[in-house]
């Protein structure tokens, strides 16, 4: 049972580790734009937010190396809020989703060593991770359902991470932010490979369960090709995406905060996986949000570039459109060559 007694003394540490990030910031956690190497992991996540023309930045993000007290795990995160107090909440999910999400999965590991035995748990590692990030994501959803503090019924936020430990990513994304990879092609030159979907109304599974709830799901003649959740008896709220945190006055018509939970292996041959918003994504392609990174010399400075890019892609592309919030994190899977 030694891993089992590991498993708990590491709950013990983290939970009182979170005073000392308290004191101290700047050490295992990154909660604004800038960058944080990993030790253990021999990772380099760097951080960059945008705020657009549309008000307060309603985008946050967070990174945490030594996640679960586990020197070779690095949890990575970014929320995106939407509505009249959408900045409070995506805080409010970046706060609450990755203790949670630690804490439910040191007690499935827990039960599953006293059921199954310490041999099987490698074998079923990610449906560990998967039925936590569930459990996580269900009970900060109900956690923000019942807060005082904040009014979620027509603001909410979504929520993209990756947990990275070892070879293995786990990632699980809830609403329309999408994570992509930047890998080594057979000719030597870098490609994109989408690792999340969005999210939006209008994709034929998530249409369904919308309708199906008595939800409407169409666009607006001002708004062509952009889909949008409806209450069935009015306009509003006009939600652009079919999964988030809050939003209540829809989770009755469709609209769930259920991640979609995926596992990859990490190859020789994948270098960086970036995780941006809609804001990034609406102006600049996959290939070309790699490339930017990828031909950035200075790793600390490729996803400032990227929003940097990314801003001026709204102005060209958009014009007469405000342009959005525009954040990202770049997560570079090896040591650079020496």
């Amino acid at each position: 049972m030694r891993q089992l007694s590991s498993l708990l003394q590491g709950l013990a540490r983290s939970m009182a580790g979170k005073e000392r990030k308290e004191d101290d910031p700047q050490g295992t956690v990154l909660r604004s734009s800038g960058t944080l190497r990993g030790e253990g992991s021999e990772t380099l996540a760097a951080v960059w937010s945008r705020r657009g023309e549309k008000g307060t930045n309603q985008d946050c993000s967070l990174v945490w190396e030594g996640f679960g007290c586990q020197d070779d795990t690095i949890f990575c995160g970014i929320f995106d809020g939407h509505g009249q107090w959408g900045h409070y909440v995506s805080k409010a999910v970046r706060d609450s989703l990755p203790p949670s999400l630690l804490r439910h999965w040191q007690e499935a590991v827990a039960l599953a060593s006293l059921i199954d035995g310490e041999k099987k748990l490698g074998d079923c590692q990610f449906d560990l991770w998967r039925q936590s990030y569930l459990a996580a994501a269900a009970a900060v959803d109900e956690e923000l359902r019942r807060s005082r503090r904040l009014d979620a019924v027509n603001s909410g936020s979504t929520a993209l991470s990756i947990v990275k430990k070892g070879d293995t990513m786990v990632i699980a994304n809830v609403g329309d932010s999408r994570a992509v990879l930047g890998t080594t092609s057979d000719d030597g030159s870098i490609a994109a490979v989408q690792l999340t979907v969005d999210f939006k109304p209008n994709l034929p599974q998530e249409k369904a369960r919308i309708v199906q709830c008595k939800g409407r799901v169409h666009c607006h003649d001002d708004e062509p090709g952009v889909h949008r959740v409806w209450l069935p008896d009015r306009e509003a709220p006009g939600l652009a995406m079919s999964r988030a945190f809050g939003d209540y006055c829809v989770k009755d018509y469709g609209v769930i905060s259920a991640p979609e939970v995926t596992q990859r292996r990490i190859t020789s041959r994948d270098q960086f996986v970036i995780l941006a918003t809609d804001g990034v994504w609406d102006v600049v392609s996959n290939e070309e949000a790699v490339q930017i990174v990828a031909d950035t010399p200075e790793r600390e400075k490729a996803v400032k570039r990227l929003v940097q890019c990314a801003v001026r892609a709204w102005r060209r592309k958009r014009r007469g459109y405000a342009v959005d919030d525009c954040s990202a994190i770049c997560l570079f899977l090896h040591p650079p060559p020496s």
